[in-house]
């Protein structure tokens, strides 16, 4: 098991909306074997430059633990979620 940090952005949606996107993430992580350690939800940004015709976003940062395998699988779904405007899964370094 592995530390990664994932952070994502979401389109501005509704408050329900955006709690039901992170939500599914979360579950999924679970659902492949992996655990949330801190969910960190920074809230509704304006973005640097327009992305899918939108210029803010809701950012989420997710510290899981996870199998290379769940973060691939993770990395998959992201991709072809169309509430998402951007994210980035990093691993973490251990010291």
């Amino acid at each position: 098991m592995r530390k990664y940090e994932v952070i994502f952005i979401v389109k501005p949606l509704e408050e329900e909306a955006t709690n039901a996107v992170i939500e599914k993430f979360t579950k999924l992580i679970a659902n492949n074997g992996g655990t949330v350690d801190k969910e960190d939800r920074w809230g509704k940004k304006r973005l640097a430059y327009e992305i899918k015709d939108c210029m803010e976003g809701y950012y989420c940062l997710l510290n899981i633990t996870a199998e290379p395998a769940c973060v691939a699988e993770c990395d998959r779904v992201m991709k072809i979620t169309d509430e998402l405007l951007k994210h980035m899964i990093v691993r973490e370094d251990e010291e």
